[in-house]
């Protein structure tokens, strides 16, 4: 999976359970055919940038990863390209990416994909900030 980094300044989380109860915003987004909800600043953004990208025909926010063997967790963003290609991205916040649950909820993810025929996933993060 490839990185991007993201200057967002509020914390998030990482991959959420398919029934997550947390704050959320909810808004339409022109290529998201149903509701976009975002849990997170780095969602947030992140959807924004997706929406803006011209090789991006269509938005699907948190996508069930059905039968993962993890439980039900949800990938934040997957999105059919121009060539019909589907592109996986996960929202991580920086601190943490070496956590042992975010790795092994990533990697999930990742093989999770791999197997649906998606080689295009990526982990998008937010920027160091040095005070």
């Amino acid at each position: 999976m490839g990185y991007l980094t993201l200057n967002s300044k509020e914390v998030g989380g990482f991959m959420r359970k398919a029934n997550f109860k947390g704050r959320c915003q909810k808004r339409s987004l022109e290529k998201c055919i149903d509701v976009c909800k975002t849990y997170d600043e780095l969602q947030y953004t992140y959807a924004n940038i997706l929406d803006e990208q011209e090789d991006v025909l269509e938005i699907r926010c948190n996508v069930l990863l059905e039968g993962l063997e993890e439980g039900a967790y949800t990938s934040d963003f997957v999105c059919v390209k121009e060539n019909n290609d589907l592109m996986v991205r996960e929202c991580v916040n920086r601190n943490l990416l070496t956590k042992p649950m975010t790795i092994k909820l990533l990697e999930a993810s990742r093989v999770y994909w791999l197997r649906h025929g998606v080689d295009d996933g990526g982990v998008v993060i937010n920027e160091e900030r040095t005070i």
